[in-house]
């Protein structure tokens, strides 16, 4: 039998019995384990804080409305805005699915130089529904 040592003659044994020993051992690495901290990695973020006084821009997931005035001014829904928050309004409005429809309206009397930098931005914009309203005040004049 393998707990006799090996021999049957009732001498003593002569190798250790490790099975105590590594029953010791495995416990002592379990207890080690479980009282290691836990290893945390952190990384510092500066988060935007939520100001309630902040608002989010304006823009309506059904339409939006870009309107210019005869002295120049831009706005959208109603507004005033200038290229750079106009960019970020249409890129805004881009992301919503499905696409809000922009309206674009200019004054009859807006100066071409400012319409025409107003459909530049737009058209470097991801906008894909873009209609003219309006257009209408221009049939009798040809």
């Amino acid at each position: 039998m393998a707990m006799s040592g090996g021999r049957d003659d009732g001498e003593p044994m002569m190798e250790m019995n490790t099975t105590p020993l590594i029953d010791v051992m495995l416990v002592l690495l379990i207890m080690f384990i479980i009282t290691l901290p836990r290893p945390t990695h952190a990384v510092k973020v500066d988060l935007p804080v939520n100001d309630p006084r902040q608002q989010k821009p304006p823009v309506d997931p059904q339409k939006n409305k870009i309107t210019i005035d005869p002295s120049g001014i831009v706005a959208w829904n109603g507004s005033p805005v200038n290229d750079v928050t106009l960019r970020q309004y249409l890129d805004t409005s881009a992301a919503i699915s499905p696409e809000p429809e922009l309206q674009f309206a200019p004054d009859r009397q807006a100066r071409y130089e400012v319409v025409d930098r107003t459909l530049a931005v737009i058209k470097r914009s991801a906008v894909t529904k873009l209609g003219f309203v309006g257009n209408e005040q221009y049939r009798n004049d040809f």
